[in-house]
């Protein structure tokens, strides 16, 4: 994302909550703050399909790292511990890249609104959520946040206009959402109340997206900047709450702090840091696949580590929601005119 560039297309839905950077060219992504990134100066050491490889498995492993957090500590407390670890990640990275932080009021006033839908909101609903639900479930919840994206520009005049195949993928995207939670069986031994916050935090992040690229395009700082200032507010919110709501812990044990701190400092710093170079090396088309690797991961990692039963339309599903999403990120090619002699 750089200064100038405002962009228009859809770009990945992190599971960290973060703005991810936006590509060079002109356009905004749904999960993007336009603002600028500067070119890499030099190759990174790790090739790119390592580093790929490393930012889907932080990803994936997140709503592992949720449900063994909450085994210990309250939801909100394993949010705050989320984003002290992420935010402490990140002002490290400002201060070895020199980053200044936002100037404006008005800057810092659109960051809090931003932190509110893209941190503070998600994250605590996933970590309620997971108090009754299979962290599997949640990630296959969280991979249909482009779908509530594209459902959000059809009625909030978006400059995205929604064409047949995205419409398609929208209604087929919903389709594996009614399959992963066995509809035609009624719903039976669905926690609704989980499974409604699951949803209702991938619904907060196209809402916070569309905030951020209607508010802070062209506001002079750097994504890094403008993440950690994001993260920091979050902390801060979260930190007011969790007080009011929650006791504090009368003990540290060993798993759930491990679980949380690697959660903020992997899932919500380095996963950024990752996401800016790759972004930066192969293009944001390339570094959005990583998207559709989530759901997969944290599958695999809730039935293999922790034992989640699965049954069969749980990862039908989910195959159908990723289909319908990639058509919601999709863009019909246009033919190339052939010049008049």
């Amino acid at each position: 994302m750089t200064a100038a560039a405002v962009t228009t297309d859809p770009d990945p839905v992190p599971s960290t909550g973060t703005v991810p950077p936006a590509p060079t060219r002109t356009a905004t992504t749904a999960a993007s703050t336009p603002v600028a990134v500067p070119a890499a100066t030099r190759r990174p050491a790790l090739d790119w399909r390592i580093r790929f490889g490393a930012l889907s498995l932080i990803w994936g492993f997140s709503f592992l790292l949720i449900k063994v957090g909450t085994e210990g500590y309250a939801p909100f407390q394993v949010t705050l511990g989320r984003l002290l670890s992420g935010t402490a990640v990140l002002a490290v990275a400002m201060v070895v890249r020199r980053e200044r932080l936002p100037r404006t009021a008005r800057t810092w006033g659109h960051l809090a609104v931003a932190a509110f839908f893209l941190n503070a909101l998600p994250f605590s609903l996933f970590a309620y959520s997971e108090l009754t639900i299979p962290s599997t479930l949640a990630g296959i919840c969280n991979a249909t946040s482009p779908l509530w994206g594209m459902a959000l520009s059809l009625v909030a005049l978006s400059e995205d206009r929604p064409t047949r195949r995205r419409v398609a993928g929208l209604g087929l995207g919903f389709l594996g959402v009614l399959t992963v939670l066995g509809a035609w069986q009624g719903f039976s031994g669905l926690d609704f109340s989980g499974t409604a916050m699951a949803l209702l935090a991938s619904l907060s992040y196209p809402i916070g997206w569309i905030y951020v690229r209607r508010t802070l395009a062209g506001s002079g700082s750097s994504t890094l900047a403008l993440t950690g200032s994001q993260l920091f507010l979050g902390t801060v919110q979260i930190a007011l709450v969790t007080p009011v709501f929650t006791s504090a812990p009368d003990d540290f044990p060993l798993l759930p702090t491990l679980a949380v701190v690697a959660l903020g400092a992997l899932g919500t710093g380095l996963a950024v840091l990752l996401q800016y170079g790759l972004v930066q090396e192969v293009g944001p088309t390339t570094a959005q696949m990583v998207t559709y690797f989530i759901p997969v991961i944290a599958t695999a990692a809730g039935v293999a580590v922790l034992g989640e039963q699965l049954n069969w339309n749980t990862p039908v599903g989910a195959l159908i929601v990723l289909a319908g999403a990639a058509l919601t990120q999709s863009r019909a090619r246009t033919p190339r005119r052939t010049p008049r002699p």
